[in-house]
């Protein structure tokens, strides 16, 4: 069908098809007048990708990476689109879910990173075809779409696109920190699904690798199952961030929920200095051992290998205290936001990656009377429509 593309919108921009129904278009910018393929249909909407694009917009650019069309790699949504244009997207959903979900009218300036975002992209999980041939899958798709290479990420990882990785469901490339990058391959059995630590070229190495991060002169462990921002500039962004927004001194108290590796607690332990006391919540042993070795020397900072629940709430929030939150892309689970508003912390930092869950979950700060005092978002996550965000919620008054 042909369809004129009204806005930007999750997966794709937003139309009306013939019959009435909302239309959702990958590879469209708002204004254009493009031709679709479906490939969703259901009783109140469809998907599709553009095809043709019969009246391009002014900001589309031909995409470079050879993968970006439709039928390709489902991995960058807006290659299509100018920086400008991708700036604008961004801010326009993260405007209507803060609109749509939480009740906020808030005009939303997405920050840019400095310099092209060719190569920025330090973690790469790729699958493995049947060929053993590094692949990527298609949009909303199992099928896979085979690499060589993946424009986004970092250069050093070529030489891994021309290795065999057969035998191998999924491999994680990382870049991060000092050392040569390698890879994760993952291997399924019946047994379970085991890891291996290998090199570019596939050979094996050392189970103990780690890798050695310096952030804002703060050196961190970071295992190879352990979280880490794909970004480069990621870390030291948000570790600026939150440190900006939370105003810790010495003496206070503070809580680091879904803390990782450290990457905030550790320097947050030495801000608060040794009359304060800084409490890290961690679920993944993983990230809770790379994190003890990180806290070495730092009286004041606790681990503590607990999933964020209001039980675990209870046990580690305090009145006054300062609290910093980053959980994964789904957000807070059920009455932790609440929990959290109960043990009336003066002030919360929420770094998320999901702008929709981050809005559900802010509605529910407001809710218990918290303010929200600042937001930033960050481009981190170049040529698609996702952003990282951070806000600073203030306690009632």
């Amino acid at each position: 069908m042909t369809v004129r593309v009204e806005r930007p919108a999750t997966g794709g921009g937003v139309g009306r098809a013939d019959d009435g129904r909302v239309i959702f278009v990958r590879h469209s910018l708002p204004g254009e007048l493009v031709r679709v393929a479906l490939t969703e249909t259901t009783a109140s909407f469809y998907r599709g990708d553009a095809v043709e694009i019969l009246e391009a917009s002014p900001e589309r650019v031909t995409p470079p990476c050879p993968y970006a069309h439709p039928g390709g790699c489902g991995g960058c949504d807006l290659q299509h689109a100018s920086f400008a244009a991708q700036l604008s997207w961004k801010s326009s959903l993260v405007e209507e879910h803060l609109r749509r979900i939480a009740g906020v009218d808030l005009s939303v300036e997405v920050i840019a990173m400095p310099g092209s975002a060719k190569g920025t992209r330090t973690r790469l999980r790729c699958a493995v075809d049947d060929d053993g041939k590094l692949s990527l899958r298609q949009a909303r798709s199992h099928d896979l779409v085979a690499i060589n290479p993946c424009w986004i990420a970092d250069e050093a990882f070529a030489p891994a696109f021309n290795t065999s990785w057969s035998g191998n469901s999924e491999v994680e490339f990382r870049a991060i920190g000092e050392g040569a990058p390698f890879a994760v391959a993952q291997h399924l059995s019946e047994r379970g699904t085991t890891y291996e630590l290998r090199g570019l070229n596939g050979a094996s190495l050392d189970p103990a690798t780690q890798s050695r991060v310096n952030v804002a002169g703060h050196v961190y462990s970071v295992g190879p199952l352990s979280f880490w921002q794909s970004h480069r500039d990621a870390p030291k962004v948000l570790l600026d961030t939150v440190l900006e927004f939370a105003r810790p001194e010495f003496g206070d108290d503070v809580t680091d929920l879904f803390s990782g590796v450290g990457l905030f607690s550790v320097p947050l332990a030495k801000a608060v200095g040794p009359s304060g006391k800084v409490t890290a919540v961690e679920s993944s042993p993983f990230a809770v051992r790379d994190a003890r070795v990180n806290a070495q020397g730092l009286k004041t900072l606790k681990v503590r290998e607990w999933s964020v629940t209001p039980r675990s709430i209870n046990d580690t929030v305090r009145e006054n205290a300062i609290v910093v939150l980053d959980p994964p892309r789904h957000g807070l689970a059920k009455g932790v936001g609440t929990s959290i508003a109960r043990r009336s912390p003066r002030r919360v930092v929420y770094v998320s990656c999901d702008a929709a869950t981050f809005a559900r979950d802010l509605k529910e700060f407001l809710g218990s009377g918290f303010v929200l005092s600042d937001l930033r978002v960050f481009d981190l996550f170049p040529m698609t429509e996702h952003v990282e965000l951070v806000a600073l919620l203030d306690s009632p008054a």
